[in-house]
């Protein structure tokens, strides 16, 4: 029984733990590309806040682990006053190519978790 105890034990310790801390705030930042203009806002988890014809929804904002290298994510659900639902899902700050919002009026990507 010892033996099996010890192998569960370090298989565990072996295993690499992948901590993200939840965090109060999203930082986004949205260009309105008919303008040309950028702003940043901060959007409490769990509410909905309205930018010009955007309702943006942030349902989690995670960091990673602070001994891993530093990376932000974040759930979010974004609706357009004429189009509908244009995005829902998470946004990766380090790969913001991969899951932004990109449509013909505006881009929203992640700048950070607070």
């Amino acid at each position: 029984m010892k033996k099996i105890f010890l192998i569960f034990t370090f298989l565990i310790g072996a295993v690499p733990a992948f901590a993200y801390q939840q965090r109060d705030y999203a930082v986004v930042r949205i260009m309105n590309k008919a303008a040309g203009k950028t702003q940043t806002i901060t959007i409490p988890v769990g509410r909905t806040t309205e930018y010009e014809k955007l309702t943006v929804t942030v349902r989690a904002c995670l960091q990673s682990d602070p001994f891993d290298a530093e990376n932000h994510f974040m759930f979010a659900e974004i609706t357009d006053a004429s189009r509908g639902k244009i995005f829902g899902g998470w946004m990766n700050r380090n790969e913001p190519g991969q899951n932004p919002l990109q449509n013909p009026d505006y881009d929203l990507w992640l700048v950070n978790c607070q």
